[in-house]
């Protein structure tokens, strides 16, 4: 069998098994990210800098980062490069393939055919809502590996479902494929379709949006860009890798020059509609994850807090109160609900808490 029959065998194997990753480098076998945990495969040989080199060959000629006739130059000068990758009868992965030590590494994630709903994610039905908000600026924010496209695919699936519009994605690379419902939608992805997310951003703009999906967040013109668009009327999706909405905030404040900051402080409370961040935990039962979600809305007080620096870390409480009227909650809340439906242990609830000690003492009151 060829490495690259093998490593086919491997995907096969890894979508089989509902594993969310496939490592790829010399030096030792296949690997799986299986429940948040790394494993080996067993049963085939370690890997070699040769084999990977072909994989990364095979990789980036099927997803026409290259061609044939190219490739091998292209692999020469390799740093890292982005890109989806697609096994007939497998399925779609999402791929970063990178040097290191002087051979090829990659990473390969598993995209399912379909757009998640948000029952089939745990998400609180509050994402409906402002999945349905006219115009302004929704950030979906978590480290990676915390669901963040998934979040976001199920959000213009919903749209794509209940509401008569134009989208325009920009992914790097496209993850999920979204075929045109009540809406009609349209896919870029950087590196074949543009050259940038803040270039595809202006076209899109020309492109009579009602939507716009940014995949990141990444630099001060994209975000500028992105803020101009929720300005103008359009509703605007975009993830962040950042924890929890006050250091969303902060980080893309952070990105401008001091004497600008003010301003963008301005922008944000006006524009931002909610900030979605989330972590994917470890089931009680061992039987995969579940995603523990912070939800900040947009208020009057809300908006105030985000204006005022001094006011920043007032956000949580206003998080807390505004559970009820709202649909608000902090990470804490919602780890008491999912602790109390018994979906994670205490321990698990205890260490994603932002205090462990508060969150304990308060299982007594709630």
């Amino acid at each position: 069998m060829s490495v690259i029959e093998r490593f086919h065998a491997v995907l096969k194997k890894a979508v089989e098994v509902d594993a969310s990753d496939v490592h790829v480098s010399a030096g030792g076998p296949f690997r799986l990210r299986l429940r948040g945990k790394i494993v080996s495969v067993t049963g085939v040989p370690p890997l070699d800098p040769a084999d990977t080199w072909l994989i990364a060959r095979e990789v980036l000629v099927g997803a026409k980062r290259a061609t044939p006739e190219s490739v091998e130059g292209v692999l020469q000068d390799l740093r890292e490069a982005d890109c989806s990758y697609s096994v007939a009868g497998v399925g779609r992965f999402r791929v970063n393939v990178c040097s290191q030590r002087g051979s090829l590494a990659a990473v390969l994630r598993h995209i399912p055919m379909s757009a998640p709903s948000f029952e089939q994610l745990g998400l609180p039905e509050v994402l409906e809502e402002i999945t349905m908000e006219e115009r302004g600026l929704v950030l979906v924010a978590g480290v990676t590996g915390s669901g963040k496209s998934s979040t976001l695919a199920a959000m213009l699936a919903h749209l794509n479902v209940n509401k008569s519009a134009k989208i325009v994605t920009i992914e790097d690379p496209i993850e999920f494929l979204h075929r045109d419902g009540q809406c009609v939608i349209i896919q870029r992805e950087l590196g074949g379709d543009t050259g940038s997310f803040a270039a595809a951003l202006r076209a899109a703009l020309r492109q009579d949006p009602d939507v716009i999906m940014v995949g990141e967040m990444r630099d001060k013109e994209t975000i500028d860009i992105a803020l101009k668009a929720a300005e103008t009327g359009h509703l605007v999706f975009s993830t962040v890798h950042t924890t929890d909405a006050i250091k969303t905030i902060s980080r893309l404040v952070s990105v401008f020059e001091a004497e600008e900051q003010q301003s963008i402080r301005i922008r944000l409370a006006e524009n931002l509609k909610a900030v979605v961040s989330q972590r994917l935990l470890p089931r009680a039962d061992g039987s995969g994850r579940v995603v523990a979600v912070e939800i900040m809305r947009h208020t009057a007080t809300i908006e105030e807090c985000i204006m005022d620096p001094g006011m920043m870390p007032q956000i949580k409480d206003h998080i807390v109160e505004g559970r009820t009227q709202y649909g608000m909650q902090t990470f804490d809340q919602h780890l008491t609900d999912l602790y109390r439906k018994e979906l994670i242990s205490l321990e698990v609830a205890r260490s994603a808490a932002t205090s462990p000690a508060d969150f304990v003492r308060n299982l007594e009151f709630v």
